[in-house]
């Protein structure tokens, strides 16, 4: 787990690397319809309820956080630990929102490059989180009792 690189003071290489996953994933719904009649309707509602919920989730983590949020993966110098909220249900809301959302995005576009890209992007925000995690442990002292009964990403699997 601290082999994974810090790329920047902040993590900022992190933060680059993920608004570049963004922007595919955007781009990448451009390139659906992958498929038509009732699994495309079938799809386009399950996308709007995956970009909807994962849009309110990470607005919650984003509300939850205050005046701790930062787009850096290390944590500020001031910032508090919370548990509560979003925080209660998974370590990292945000990312879970926005992996929901590029999942919606996917299947609303009926794009399959698009939906490549969720799972990529889950898999980069396990590897981002899992370096996040490193600085969390650093800076609060009861985060490995936090990390011992809440799960990363998915609620009690993941």
């Amino acid at each position: 787990m601290t082999r994974l690189p810090a790329l920047g003071g902040r993590g900022e290489g992190w933060f680059a690397a993920q608004m570049v996953l963004f922007v595919a994933i955007a781009a990448a719904g451009a390139v659906g319809p992958a498929w038509g009649g009732w699994p495309r309707i079938v799809a386009i509602v399950a996308g709007v309820g995956l970009m909807g919920c994962g849009g309110i989730l990470s607005l919650r983590g984003v509300l939850d956080l205050r005046e701790s949020l930062t787009p850096f993966p290390r944590p500020m110098p001031d910032a508090r630990l919370v548990e509560s909220g979003a925080y209660g249900l998974v370590r990292h809301p945000i990312y879970t929102g926005l992996i929901l959302g590029a999942l919606g995005w996917g299947l609303f576009t009926a794009s399959l490059p698009a939906l490549i890209g969720a799972a990529v992007l889950a898999g980069f925000f396990d590897l981002k989180s899992r370096r996040e995690e490193i600085w969390l442990v650093e800076q609060f002292a009861g985060y490995d009792s936090y990390r011992s009964r809440t799960r990363r990403l998915l609620p009690w699997v993941w």
